[in-house]
């Protein structure tokens, strides 16, 4: 294994375009040795556990990966194939097969110097070529922005890895080595790769419960994002290790000593937090360095399940426990599958330690996570509980890949899955269900089945009823209500959690409203292709090459897309006039100033179904001047002009808002609120709700509020009625009730 870079060709492949310089510095002996030597202690770790043959593909794939790298440099100066070298030596330390290990020193052959997926098969097995393939970048396909293309690389890459997570495995090595090395970056990419890292790969570390991997991008991460407050954090940790090392081995010592009595055979390590974990508490708690008391903490590994509670008890009895700072892992392990009984105390001088206790296997799973136990099984009953969760997790991306529109919608479900804080709740077979933090009634229906969650119309909680949008506690027992005419609503996506359950919900209401959303869409276009004076139809080979390129497979498709907010139509429509004015064949006349940019309003008629929804703020009525906000997947928002909220949303993304107009012939009523202040008398609801009635108005709500001096009443009325001057008569008849000192139309 210990073959060096020599002078072999390149194929004739371009260099990579992350390099600094196409061939090798005049002096570069030290990299070179430095390679030689990473490359030997590669072969010494993979000795160790695979076997000759395995080793001798290994070394195949090493060379390959040489001979393509061959004049790449790094920032570093090294040569590149030092980072192959690196990421396939983290995967040693978790002892993952000859295959992962290869695609390990193959997985920037792809993306960097052009090798085919059909190459790497023929030379090293479809497997590792898969593995490989899962990861490389989508650089050869054009995307509309950056965020765009980070997405896509992200829907990629997570699909490789529900499909095999040693995908992921290697990603986090590869990152993880990037990281370490990420000094001789550029200030600017140094920040947009430490955000990357801290937003998508320490959560997937932690997910994964590589607990090692998940502190160490921690800690890497907020280095570069702040490196004068990791500086400064790291300055002030050096000092009080010296003044707190006192306390640390008096600790030490009453508690081996205390073990040792209770015949508990047990390895006590002292541990210092991340300076993330600090910060981060520093951050959350507004508190100074100096309050942060548990900055030290220990572990203790003992020989069995048991001993893990009687060590608890020794503890207890050795130091006073704090209230409330006692959790139980090892009956109730965390999604990640990582167990230990966590317990603080208030030791020597009336400083709180925190004290974790586990077994070996407990701490190997808790420092390796899936890593260590990587191998999946077909049997799923040979699955440990580790694997299970991981597998439902990897399987829930499949899932939402089936029911999701785009990469950024993909991306933005699973971020929220990967918010690692978590409340166990129960069904009620006593099953336990693990759900993010803030997860709802509705997110636990989703995880139970789709169906379920398409069909939810209640729920009882701990035995009492509840509604769909209650947020779960831990410990709480759950069950569904369901009815097969039940459907989801477009309100649900204000409050569920969870991936699964948005990209269900949005799923449904895609299918569901789909001939909606494509007439409102084609209204939408038409009118945005009038404001650059382009009329309809479009010519057969225009439509043909608008499809190509903005890769919809049918009209209707695109037309859908707009109508639920997913493509912008004057985008689509200044894309249209710009290859109209590339085709020769096409006779377009040039822009009018006077009409240039200018929309007609789209015509609302209230029978649009739900790609049009009438904002809860203002319920707009016909006669109110109007304004629609195009929300992705959610068709328009129609809010009226005087609408506060719509003033302040449009100043953010006035892109999003269109100018609307009522149509003619409503053939519907529309929601209203009023608010009548009158006497506090007997019988003054019952008038105004006649007067109402008598108006020929239909009342769907009905609320009061006492005022101050008790001697007047505020009722609250949600109304249906055709439009403003319908409104204003009711208004009218109300107010010349005896007893109404006042009456008004209310907004919120």
């Amino acid at each position: 294994m210990s073959v060096a870079p020599d002078s072999r060709a390149n194929n004739g492949r371009p260099a990579s375009k992350n390099t600094d310089s196409p061939s090798r510095p005049s002096d570069n002996s030290a990299a070179h040795n430095a390679c030689v030597a990473s490359v030997t202690l590669l072969n010494e770790k993979l000795a160790a556990y695979l076997t000759p043959s395995e080793m001798k593909k290994v070394k195949e794939a090493y060379r390959f990966s040489d001979e393509m790298h061959l004049g790449q440099i790094r920032k570093s100066g090294e040569p590149y194939i030092s980072h192959p070298i690196a990421v396939a030596e983290i995967c040693a330390d978790w002892k993952l097969d000859a295959q992962a290990i290869m695609a390990a020193l193959l997985h920037d052959v792809m993306e960097d110097q052009d090798v085919k997926k059909e190459e790497l098969i023929e030379r090293f097995g479809a497997p590792v070529a898969t593995l490989v393939d899962g990861l490389s970048k989508l650089d050869k396909i054009e995307f509309q922005s950056q965020i765009e293309a980070q997405a896509e690389n992200f829907r990629k890459m997570l699909l490789a890895m529900a499909r095999d997570v040693r995908v992921i495995l290697v990603k986090l090595a590869d990152r993880l080595h990037n990281m370490r090395t990420l000094g001789y970056m550029s200030p600017e990419k140094k920040r947009r790769i430490a955000r990357e890292t801290m937003e998508v790969y320490v959560p997937i570390a932690h997910r994964l419960g590589l607990n090692n991997i998940y502190r160490e991008l921690q800690d890497l991460a907020f280095s570069h994002l702040y490196p004068l407050r990791y500086r400064t954090l790291a300055k002030a940790v050096k000092a009080a290790r010296g003044n707190r090392r006192e306390v640390v081995s008096k600790i030490l010592e009453a508690v081996n000593g205390t073990l040792a009595g209770s015949g508990i055979r047990a390895e006590v390590y002292g541990r210092e937090k991340t300076l993330f974990g600090i910060y981060r508490k520093m951050r959350n708690k507004h508190l100074s360095f100096s309050q942060v008391l548990d900055v030290y903490g220990f572990r203790i590994v003992v020989d069995s399940f048991a001993n893990c509670y009687v060590a608890l008890g020794t503890l207890h009895a050795l130091y006073k426990p704090m209230p409330g700072k006692f959790k139980d892992y090892i009956a109730i392990p965390k999604l990640n599958g990582y167990q230990s009984l966590h317990t603080t105390l208030i030791g020597p001088y009336g400083t709180p330690v925190e004290f974790q206790i586990r077994t070996q296997e407990m701490h190997r799973v808790a420092e390796a996570g899936v890593a260590a136990h990587w191998l999946y099984k077909n049997d799923d009953a040979n699955l440990t509980d580790l694997q299970q969760r991981t597998h439902a997790w990897l399987q829930s991306l499949l899932d939402i890949q089936q029911q999701t529109g785009d990469s950024a919608e993909f991306l933005e479900h699973v971020k929220v899955d990967l918010f690692p804080d978590s409340v166990y709740v129960f069904t009620p077979k006593s099953k336990i269900i693990a759900l993010p933090r803030g997860a709802t009634v509705l997110d636990f229906a989703y995880t139970i089945h789709t169906d379920i969650g398409d069909q939810a119309i209640a729920a009882r909680v701990n035995h009492e009823h509840a509604a769909l949008r209650t947020e779960l506690r831990n410990g709480d027992i759950v069950e569904i209500v369901t009815a097969p005419s039940s459907r989801p609503s477009p309100n649900w996506l204000t409050f569920v959690r969870t991936g699964k359950a948005r990209s269900a919900i949005r799923h449904h209401l895609r299918t569901i409203n789909l001939a909606e959303s494509t007439e409102l869409g084609k209204r939408l276009l038409t009118q945005a292709l009038g404001a650059v004076d382009v009329v309809p139809p479009l010519a057969e080979a225009l439509a043909e090459r608008l499809l190509k390129e903005s890769s919809a497979r049918s009209m209707d498709e695109l037309y859908a897309d707009i109508g639920v907010g997913k493509r912008m139509a004057t985008l689509v429509a200044r894309h249209i006039r710009t290859l109209m004015e590339n085709d020769p064949a096409c006779e377009l006349p040039p822009l009018k100033a006077e009409t240039q940019g200018k929309l007609d309003p789209v015509l609302i008629y209230g029978n649009e179904g739900t790609a049009v929804h009438l904002a809860p703020c203002c319920l707009p009525i016909p006669g109110d001047g109007i304004i629609g906000q195009l929300k992705r997947d959610q068709g328009i928002t129609v809010h009226g002009t005087d609408c506060d909220l719509a003033k302040r949303q449009h100043a953010k993304e006035p892109e999003r808002w269109i100018e609307l107009a009522w149509g003619s012939g409503l053939s519907r009523r529309f929601d209203c609120r009023i608010k009548v202040l009158v006497n506090n008398e007997k019988g003054v609801l019952a008038r105004v709700a006649a007067e109402i009635g008598e108006s020929d108005a239909n009342i769907t709500h009905v609320g009061m509020d006492d005022d101050r001096d008790q001697q007047m009443k505020q009722l609250r009325f949600t109304i249906q009625v055709e439009d403003r001057v319908h409104l204003a008569r009711l208004m009218r008849n109300v107010r010349r009730i005896p007893g109404v000192a006042r009456i008004l139309r209310e907004r919120a």
